[in-house]
């Protein structure tokens, strides 16, 4: 537990210590918080980008009230359609609520830019892990990326899932990803147009 001003004092620690940003991970059910202490932060000089660093099952209303506070969204797209969202994770309207949420944090802060380092300092990241059998929808997923966002969306295409806690209740997704699989989904954001955030292979 921490107040508003204790959470400023630590963030303004953290750019002190040389840290490129201020990254809140899963910290929509703290927004008004975590709003509060920023303002205090940027009062008494912080001045590093703020990352809002989140599952992409976001009320567009919450994240437009975070315009002009927010330097960096990084979502992930977790599917890219209705029946998998239900069954593994018991929304449905998942894939809906997300495209809404991106597309506002998209309008605010546009594609993801980065200095002469490579360091991003504004902008949006996607993460889309890919899933076993297809099961996480990624070529739906990249369409939307591609014709409702922009094909200069930097795009995370991720490989690392692993089977735990209840994955050994669907045998299509208790076993880890094969790289044909991941070598598939990168081949369809290519075809989409995509081109940034993820390596060639």
């Amino acid at each position: 537990r921490m107040t508003d001003a204790e959470l400023a004092f630590l963030v303004l620690g953290l750019q002190e210590h040389g840290c490129h940003n201020i990254n809140f991970v899963t910290p929509t059910h703290f927004t008004p918080q975590l709003v509060k202490a920023v303002k205090i932060a940027i009062e008494k000089g912080l001045h590093v980008p703020i990352v809002f660093n989140c599952g992409g099952y976001e009320s567009k209303s919450t994240i437009a009230l975070l315009d002009g506070i927010v330097d960096i969204y990084m979502p992930d797209i977790k599917y890219g359609g209705v029946e998998n969202a239900m069954k593994y994770s018991h929304a449905p309207d998942y894939f809906e609520v997300c495209k809404e949420a991106v597309k506002e944090m998209h309008r605010q802060v546009g594609d993801l830019k980065v200095d002469e380092r490579g360091i991003a300092w504004r902008g949006l990241l996607i993460r889309h892990l890919v899933l076993p059998n297809g099961l996480a929808g990624s070529a739906e997923v990249f369409t939307f990326i591609a014709t409702e966002l922009s094909m200069e969306s930097y795009v995370n295409i991720m490989l690392q899932y692993r089977p735990i806690y209840k994955a050994y209740e669907y045998k299509e997704l208790n076993r880890e990803l094969k790289m044909s699989e991941y070598r598939e989904a990168i081949e369809s954001a290519r075809e989409r147009g995509l081109h940034r955030g993820f390596e060639k292979i």
